[in-house]
């Protein structure tokens, strides 16, 4: 069991959740999702690229109109807090904003991710990470993010890794519907695998840590450890080629792409 929610420690000048410290996530109870409407159809997509073949539905952005940027690209630039809920997309989805609005912490960007199905070399190639605390103020909390499977996709699964390209001590976790993680996805890298024929879709949180969400962690019994989704050995292997692979024809583009551009200005 994790620390009380009093427990918050101070890093590198932000206040962090002890919950997340030692490994950088924490798995929730999970929500009995068949219970809820399926709102996440009826809101309005963008067709936003990110870690994947994505689109995705804000339900909170940085002034209120259905764009996915980050606040930062705005004017006045910001870091991620104090998002701002879209009327036409909350209308339709109360459930969703809800569940994101529960655990009475600071919201930033608030959005459904729509993933098509990805393989787990392509996950690997995806895994990313984020840059929630982008002019962030000292002494105010880290921003973290919450992840609220909505679909039941049993085959699939969250990739966590502290170094992307090496895969020990991975962390794979199951996706059915109603599983509920909140990950510091500025220190881990992370991607989803999902196996299947239809879209994932998942409710992705902005929150600020402090109190509010230590709070809804316990109250939730959030585990900062949990047992590996089984992925058989020939399939890792072969993800680990495919990123090697994936990783091999970007640099060799880049670096391509780098000489015809010397050569251009040599020749201008």
């Amino acid at each position: 069991m994790l620390a009380p929610y009093e427990r918050l420690i101070h890093l590198m000048g932000y206040i962090k959740s002890a919950a997340l410290e030692e490994t950088g996530y924490v798995v929730l109870d999970r929500y009995d999702q068949q219970l809820d409407p399926k709102e996440w159809l009826d809101i309005e997509y963008n067709d936003w690229k990110s870690s994947g073949d994505t689109r995705f539905a804000p339900l909170a952005s940085a002034f209120g109109e259905i764009e996915c940027n980050g606040f930062w690209n705005h004017k006045p630039p910001r870091t991620d807090k104090d998002g701002v809920w879209i009327d036409s997309q909350v209308e339709k989805a109360p459930n969703l904003t809800r569940r994101a609005q529960e655990p009475g912490a600071n919201v930033g960007r608030c959005r459904v991710i729509e993933l098509q199905p990805t393989p787990y070399g392509e996950c690997l190639y995806n895994l990313h990470q984020d840059d929630n605390n982008r002019l962030n103020p000292d002494g105010t909390g880290w921003v973290v993010r919450g992840f609220f499977n909505l679909t039941d996709d049993t085959e699939s699964f969250f990739v966590l890794r502290e170094n992307r390209t090496d895969p020990a001590g991975e962390v794979r976790i199951a996706l059915p519907a109603g599983a509920q993680l909140i990950i510091d996805t500025q220190r881990l890298w992370h991607a989803a695998t999902h196996v299947g024929t239809e879209p994932r879709y998942c409710l992705i949180t902005s929150w600020t840590s402090g109190p509010e969400l230590d709070a809804y962690i316990e109250k939730h019994h959030g585990v900062n450890t949990t047992e590996n989704f089984p992925v058989a050995q020939d399939v890792l292997d072969a993800g680990y080629a495919e990123q090697a692979r994936k990783d091999a024809a970007r640099a060799a583009y880049y670096a391509a792409k780098g000489q015809v551009e010397i050569q251009a200005m040599s020749e201008a």
